[in-house]
This record gives C-alpha cells, sequence and structure tokens, in this order.
C-alpha cells in the first residue's frame, strides 16, 4: 500500500589478511580456543566500509540512501568503494561432512588443521571464515568461505583443501561460488565481506532465488520495496551482510551471508525480514548454512 509513497521518494528509475582463527579448529582438534586478535590486515582484499546499510539486500546488491548508518567497530577498516568496484571480488563457500573418524591426538588433528590452512593461503585466496556446522544441520560438520580478486583462485583454494590431509577426512556437501556485482541503486554501498567489516564469530549464509516476475517489474517499484527492506532492518544495523551475484555461476541467482559474534543476532534479523513486502517476491532461500 505503501509503495507509491516510496516510488515517489526514490525517484522515477531509483534513488540516488586475516589472524588464524584458532575456534575453527573447535570442529577437528575437539577444543574451542578464543580469538585474541580480530583485526582484518590491510591486504588486496582489504576493503572500505560504507556508512550505509552493511550489506546490501536479496535480489538486490546494494544498500539504500538514507539508511541507519552502522556501529563503529575498531576491527573494521576503510577503503575506496569504487576501488572496490573496479576489480573482481569473488567468494566461495564451501560445506562438509566429516566422513572418517577424527585422530585421537590434539596435536595431530591441529596439525592437520594448520597444514589445511597452509594449503588454502598458499593459493592466494583469502580465507573469511572457517565454521564448525556440527549440530545445526545432520549432513555437515565444517564450512569454509574463501575471497579473491580471481574466479580461479577460489577454485584453487577449494581444491586445495580437500587435496590436504584433513581433506580425505572430507566429503563435500555443499558449495557455491558467487561475485560482488555493482549495487544496482547506490553505487557507493558495498557487501560487508569486501567493504572492510573484519570477520564476526558467526556466519549463516543461504542461496537466493526471486520470483520469476521480479526483475520484470518496474525500477521503481523494485527500489520502493528494496527500500523498505532496507529501513525495516535499522535494529540490526551491526550485522554484516553480503550479498553476492551467481548467476550463471551455480542454480541460483544470490548468495546472502549473515555475520555477528552473537548469533541471536544473525536469527533476530532474518526474522525481522520476514515482514517485508519483497518477501512475496522469493521464489527460493534454501539450504541455510
Amino acid at each position: 500500500a505503501d509503495a507509491p509513497a516510496h516510488a515517489a521518494e526514490c525517484g522515477t528509475d531509483a534513488p540516488q589478511g586475516y589472524p588464524l582463527p584458532a575456534e575453527v579448529t573447535h570442529a577437528i582438534v575437539g577444543t574451542a580456543t578464543q580469538r585474541t586478535d580480530t583485526t582484518m590486515k590491510e591486504s588486496p582484499m582489504s576493503h572500505p566500509q560504507h556508512a550505509s546499510h552493511p550489506g546490501g539486500h536479496p535480489g538486490h546488491p546494494g544498500g539504500h540512501p538514507g539508511a541507519p548508518a552502522k556501529p563503529f567497530d575498531p576491527r573494521d577498516v576503510g577503503v575506496d568503494p569504487e576501488e572496490v568496484n573496479a576489480r573482481d571480488n569473488f567468494a566461495l563457500y564451501g560445506v562438509f561432512a566429516l566422513v572418517e573418524p577424527m585422530p585421537e591426538d590434539a596435536a595431530e588433528r591441529q596439525k592437520l588443521a594448520e597444514d589445511a590452512v597452509a594449503a588454502v593461503e598458499a593459493t592466494g585466496a583469502e580465507i573469511r571464515g572457517w565454521y564448525d556446522t556440527a549440530g545445526f544441520r545432520a549432513d555437515a560438520d565444517l564450512m569454509l568461505w574463501v575471497l579473491a580478486d580471481g574466479v580461479d583462485k577460489v577454485q584453487d583454494a577449494y581444491r586445495a583443501f580437500l587435496n590436504s590431509d584433513l581433506g580425505a577426512y572430507v566429503e563435500p556437501v555443499w558449495a557455491v561460488t558467487s561475485a560482488h556485482m555493482v549495487a544496482e541503486f547506490n553505487r557507493p554501498h558495498l557487501p560487508a565481506c569486501f567493504g572492510g567489516w573484519a570477520p564476526r564469530g558467526y556466519m549463516a549464509v543461504y542461496p537466493l532465488n526471486r520470483s520469476w516476475d521480479w526483475y520484470y517489474l518496474p525500477k521503481n517499484r523494485r527500489a520502493a520495496m528494496l527500500r523498505e527492506h532496507g529501513m525495516n532492518g535499522k535494529d540490526y544495523m551491526d550485522v554484516a551482510v553480503s550479498t553476492l551475484a551467481t548467476f550463471a555461476l551455480s542454480d541460483y541467482e544470490w548468495t546472502i551471508s549473515l555475520e555477528h559474534d552473537d548469533i541471536t543476532r544473525v536469527m533476530g534479523v532474518l526474522r525481522q525480514q520476514r515482514d517485508c513486502e519483497a518477501r512475496l517476491f522469493v521464489r527460493e532461500d534454501t539450504p541455510f548454512y
């Protein structure tokens, strides 16, 4: 009912290196270790943060002008959005299940984990995070998220993990490769993983396909719904959102990842965003990992 007013407000067409995460070995080594250094290091994959919404929204890789600013976090860094937009930025999410019992010796398990990290990093890809998925789903135990400035690098990283000694203990369950696409309605807006946000302690990722008619809607209609979507999440600006495109790279159109040090914040923003009109134009948004 508010779409015409939103459209008028938006305009006719549109509105104007990481530390080794020791806790990741929880799934491998069997003991959780508190991370002691969470500062994102400057590197070719360190990116600027933007003051608008942290990560865009499903079906629309960008934020919304006038959206509340994210809270300050000293772990995050700033870079130039145009520099990020001018290069290729790829991500790969790999989910794995344990198929062989891990060694009983903790030192041996630790060595497996460290060697796997070294193998992945040797490809030139950057590890955004390792995640213990045991118990969240019955089909998966470990998830790896890597970033790179080329699609070949994220593929090499995936292969390097599977070819490592640790890779012999797992089998792939789900994988998807996606890329940053310049925001349709707000060019300076960046996904969190390429926008200077340091990795957070928890992450959930899911794919998204819009309804068949979504892209046929007038731009001002889509912009209005997405602006409502963005403003609806104003109480969750501390959640790092990375909306990435995967057209032709998989069976999906987008991947959306949500990061926070408090997993209930990830849960909360997903529930909150169910209350938007744009939700009616979702065709598929599972599985979640």
